[in-house]
């Protein structure tokens, strides 16, 4: 019997075309779009309804993710308590998230008990009435986890470190102060689900072992025409207004580590740069074995992990690098993220590295299509951009082809340092 020799890698295999199931596309009676994925073998469902009812749509900070957070606290039928008993009782469950730019209410059931429990989720989109004594409560657990979060030096530079691309006002840039949990009311909730959970600001994407049946159950619930909203064309527009200072410090009073963010405004999925991008940013730091990893956590020992990344808002994009060391070390962590940035800039990536790249993407590609659910939120990650599945072909034709002396080109382009915004929150020496 032939003894492997496991010190020798396999050779990596070629993987041609991917062809993934696509999605069939319905309308309800009163316009809503239903996308629909049948794939799996499971019979198991999840139905999302998607608002556009994120920040993006709200005035200040709190008012879409404690709107979402309360649609199942309470409808005129039934109490929150009612509502969670009655949908686990038939081993169903509601998922709900708020984000920049949308709201998601997610029902995951299987298929023979929908026409059981849609009447549930109907209630909690179409009848919520966000009670007075479950919104305070709400309310003082999300100061609780505030204040918690506010000691960590991480948390508070991630989220300051949106304002300093986009300016305080913005809702990419939202974040909640002590006073605004104090501030809130009950009835500024109302208002935006009044305005936001509207049957022509919804779509429903339906993924798991499907077919068009479920449209006609989904009709029933949510087809009607009594929950339109007057404003089918909502148009928001807000000006950025970045800091104009490149390099910040937030000093925090005891703290022994430092939090480092590092980046800048950039493009969203549209863009035709955008799909490279996504691959030189996995050399530098979006993966285990970054070039980012390798030389801070692998070779210094400054940090247990450091890590890179390019975020798709559906109205503007950020690159940002992040982590976070002791603060003994900040200055010479700082040092090396920009060395590493500055060789990305001036030499090109060996054939045998970027190679490994794009396998370890390739890979991660592929698991990502595993399940219904993974294929819904592809779709979804396309659909809002406006894009089609050709989307995909792109990308690892892209994937494929991309040369090393082209991501030199982009990393001239997109990495200058002196474009890039800098926040230490901690201590820095």
């Amino acid at each position: 019997m032939e003894i492997l020799d496991r010190t020798i890698a396999p050779p990596f295999g070629k993987i041609g075309k991917v062809d993934f199931i696509k999605h069939q596309e319905y309308n309800l009676d009163n316009g809503i779009p239903v996308y629909l994925i049948n794939a799996g073998t499971e019979e198991v469902a999840r139905i999302e309804l998607l608002f556009n009812a994120g920040d993006w749509y709200a005035n200040k900070s709190l008012i879409a993710s404690t709107t979402n957070s309360m649609l199942n606290e309470g409808t005129r039928k039934h109490s929150g308590t009612q509502l969670a008993e009655k949908i686990d009782y038939y081993g169903a469950f509601l998922e709900t998230e708020a984000q920049q730019d949308f709201s998601f209410v997610s029902l995951y059931s299987l298929n023979k008990h929908l026409g059981n429990v849609l009447p549930y989720l109907k209630e909690v989109i179409l009848d919520s009435v966000f009670p007075e004594k479950e919104f305070n409560i709400l309310i003082q657990n999300k100061k609780q986890k505030w204040m918690l979060s506010n000691e960590k030096v991480g948390d508070l530079c991630r989220k300051h470190f949106n304002r300093l691309l986009f300016g305080n006002n913005h809702p990419y840039s939202l974040i909640a102060d002590e006073e605004d949990f104090d501030n809130l009311r009950r009835e500024e909730l109302i208002a935006f689900y009044n305005n936001q959970y509207k049957s022509n600001l919804c779509q429903i994407i339906v993924a798991g072992k499907v077919d068009e049946s479920i449209v006609a159950l989904l009709n029933k619930q949510f087809g009607g025409n009594d929950w339109g909203g007057s404003n089918t064309n909502i148009v928001k527009d807000y000006s950025i207004n970045p800091l104009q200072e490149m390099k910040n410090y937030m000093p925090m009073e005891g703290a022994i580590q430092s939090a480092i963010r590092i980046g800048k405004r950039m493009f969203t999925k549209t863009h035709p740069d955008y799909l490279s991008m996504t691959i030189l940013n996995t050399v530098l730091g979006g993966y285990f074995g970054s070039r980012l990893m390798t030389n801070i956590r692998e070779d210094k020992g400054y940090t247990y992990g450091i890590g890179s990344g390019i975020a798709s808002l559906l109205h503007d994009g950020m690159f940002y690098i992040g982590t976070e060391v002791g603060a003994n070390v900040c200055n010479n962590a700082l040092e090396e993220i920009y060395k590493e940035i500055n060789i990305l800039r001036t030499d090109l990536i060996p054939n045998e590295e970027l190679d490994l790249v794009k396998n370890y993407l390739m890979g991660s590609y592929l698991k990502s299509l595993d399940g219904p659910f993974a294929l819904a939120d592809k779709y979804i990650g396309i659909k809002v951009y406006g894009l089609d599945y050709d989307y995909y072909d792109k990308y690892l034709d892209t994937l494929k082809n991309i040369t090393s002396e082209q991501m030199l080109q982009l990393a001239k382009e997109y990495l200058d340092t002196d474009s890039l915004y800098e926040l230490v929150v901690g201590k820095k020496n």
